[in-house]
């Protein structure tokens, strides 16, 4: 036999020696370990699960549902429905059929008091509409679109009497708004 040959087979027989002796070292320390009944930490484990006991609260007792009539009384109006405007003959209406003018076209909130004129005994206000155009108006003339009449002009606001539909009774009420002067 070959001098190189004898050597790789002498490696490799004391390799295969080295694994099968280790594998037999482990197995024998690990049959060690295993054996016996057990130590403390088992024993601890076993009677500490004893002596816990879970705490639970009971659970609430669940009250009976009482269903309660919507409206009872009879004084709300049902919010699913549709509402109309009702022609309630009370003394405060508003004139349905005038003409329009032409400043009734948009919202008060959107019409800006920018100015004042006065002429003689005439004093005119100088409103600011959303399409940037400025509209002469005097006292009587009507604004925006809750049928709002022009009650006084002075030199910081514009004083408006709206005539609304009450949302609950459906009748018509005055309500004073105004127009500040926009710097």
């Amino acid at each position: 036999m070959n001098p190189v040959s004898l050597r790789l087979k002498r490696k490799s027989a004391y390799k295969m020696w080295f694994k099968i002796s280790s594998i037999c070292l482990l197995s024998i320390g690990l049959a060690a370990c295993g054996g016996g009944d057990g130590d403390d930490l088992d024993s601890f484990i076993k009677n500490s699960a004893k002596d816990m006991r879970p705490k639970i609260k009971p659970l609430p007792e669940v009250k009976p549902y009482l269903a309660l009539q919507y409206n009872a009384d009879g004084k709300l109006s049902d919010p699913f429905r549709s509402r109309k405007a009702s022609n309630k003959t009370g003394i405060l209406q508003p004139n349905m059929s005038r003409p329009k003018e032409p400043m009734e076209a948009y919202p008060l909130e959107s019409i800006k008091y920018v100015g004042q004129l006065s002429k003689v005994k005439l004093t005119y206000a100088l409103l600011l509409t959303p399409d940037n155009g400025v509209q002469q108006v005097k006292v009587g003339n009507y604004v925006g679109q809750n049928f709002g009449m022009i009650t006084k002009i002075t030199d910081s606001e514009v004083e408006l009497k709206e005539i609304v539909q009450d949302e609950l009774s459906g009748d018509w009420i005055e309500r004073v708004s105004n127009l500040p002067l926009q710097e």
